[in-house]
């Protein structure tokens, strides 16, 4: 214990007797004795809580693989949807020519418009 041999305890034992007498030296061995008893006890106790830490730590990781994995895999196996056939689009220069003839809200022919309203013109009364 320590790299004691009995000799160098049983002179600490008897220096002990001396120091603390007969009638004090059985109660300190026994409460020296608790202290151990409860050091290894909490030792003990610290050496499940790592070993719990270490196995939960575990698995989260092997949680994360799986997750990763199944990511992988949903977004590996969903197929593109294919592009709409020509046949069935229209064509660039139907939808030019309906752009120029429609144009939409924000578009360059709908602003030109807007500075004659704020200048004050008004705009001719609508036969109904």
């Amino acid at each position: 214990m320590f790299g004691m041999g009995m000799p160098e305890i049983l002179l600490i034992l008897a220096i002990a007797l001396i120091v603390l007498g007969p009638k004090k030296l059985p109660e300190v061995a026994k409460s020296l004795g608790r202290g151990i008893a409860e050091f290894k006890k909490a030792t003990q106790e610290f050496k499940e809580n790592l070993e719990a830490d270490n196995d939960l730590k575990k698995a989260r990781d092997t949680v994360k693989d799986i997750k990763k994995d199944l990511h992988d895999t949903v977004r590996t196996s969903m197929t593109p949807i294919p592009p709409r056939a020509k046949t069935d689009a229209v064509s660039d220069d139907e939808m030019e020519h309906a752009v120029e003839a429609h144009p939409a809200e924000g578009s360059e022919a709908s602003v030109q418009e807007e500075p004659a309203k704020e200048s004050g013109l008004k705009e001719p009364p609508v036969d109904a």
